[in-house]
């Protein structure tokens, strides 16, 4: 008959260093110890990696030995699953410390499982406070205007600038690694500006009126960023009016890259866009793709 100790800490931010302390003699002796790091006390007992280990290699009259009840379980159904497979096993459960280090846990007697019982809905009662009060602390810093979690990683001057740099054409991965964040950083400032919605998305929210008043008629000259890709693609493939738009637009440098603004009727803008559909293909790169779907969104964006 042997001794197995039994270690559970919910969260990577606790430590077993209490109940190793409240079990230091046993583990002095040389007792087998089994944990369940950052595990939370919601998760029965015999769904624990840890602890299925120990009824694996426990033999018939061992013992497990815990600092306190709630390191094993919290709840009524935990125990009720937990004391027949014990029971079946023929395995003794003791806590070594407080009013039940005398009790084997694991005794198929009324009166302990009376007890079990009682114990068990205590520390159930006692995880749900704390639950509540968690969930109150949070309710209250936020209506006290606190901000919760991490700091951001962006100021609002970064994350403007990213929105209009992305709305110029710079892609996804060239802000983050210009900003030195992950890609789904500067996704989750895109979204919350509402920068990578379709214009037909943007028209429908709720709370932006109908565009039509303010959009140009279609001869009107309209001044919209063409990228530099599709610039540099249409400078040999597109026809003379095209050409010469892009040649009498305005350079504008972004980093390694660039964009035209090209003035001109949204004819013409239609046009571009219809000439360089090839770069829109799937055997085309990944940043003609990107180039060629910011363009049509624009373009679509200015169409009545």
């Amino acid at each position: 008959m042997a001794d197995r100790i039994y270690l559970r800490h919910s969260t990577d931010k606790q430590t077993d260093a209490r109940q190793r302390h409240a079990l230091a003699s046993l583990l002095a002796a040389g007792a087998r110890s089994y944990e369940d790091p950052a595990t939370s006390s919601r998760q029965l007992s015999l769904d624990r990696a840890g602890f299925t280990r120990l009824l694996h290699e426990a033999a018939v009259g061992d013992t497990i030995r815990i600092a306190d009840a709630a390191r094993l379980f919290r709840s009524v159904a935990d125990i009720l699953s937990l004391r027949p497979v014990l029971i079946r096993r023929g395995l003794h459960l003791r806590v070594e410390s407080g009013l039940l280090s005398g009790i084997d846990l694991a005794s198929d007697d009324s009166g302990t499982k009376m007890m079990v019982s009682v114990l068990a809905a205590v520390l159930e009662f006692q995880r749900d406070m704390i639950s509540e009060n968690t969930r109150e602390g949070v309710a209250a810093a936020e209506a006290s205007g606190k901000t919760l979690g991490r700091p951001s990683a962006l100021d609002p001057d970064q994350t403007s600038a990213i929105v209009a740099a992305y709305r110029e054409g710079t892609a996804v991965k060239a802000l983050a690694r210009q900003h030195q964040v992950a890609p789904k950083t500067i996704r989750r400032v895109l979204d919350a500006a509402r920068a990578r919605e379709l214009p037909n998305q943007i028209y429908t929210h709720p709370n932006i009126s109908d565009p039509e008043p303010d959009l140009p008629k279609p001869d009107q000259p309209v001044a919209l960023d063409l990228p530099g890709l599709l610039a540099d693609h249409l400078r040999g493939t597109g026809d003379e009016a095209v050409r010469c738009a892009i040649d009498t637009g305005r350079t504008i440098r972004r980093g390694q890259g660039h964009t035209v603004r090209v003035t001109a009727p949204l004819a013409l803008h239609q046009a571009a866009l219809e000439q360089s559909t090839e770069l829109a293909a799937s055997t085309a790169s990944p940043a003609a793709r990107k180039a060629h779907r910011v363009y049509a969104a624009r373009v679509a964006a200015a169409c009545p």
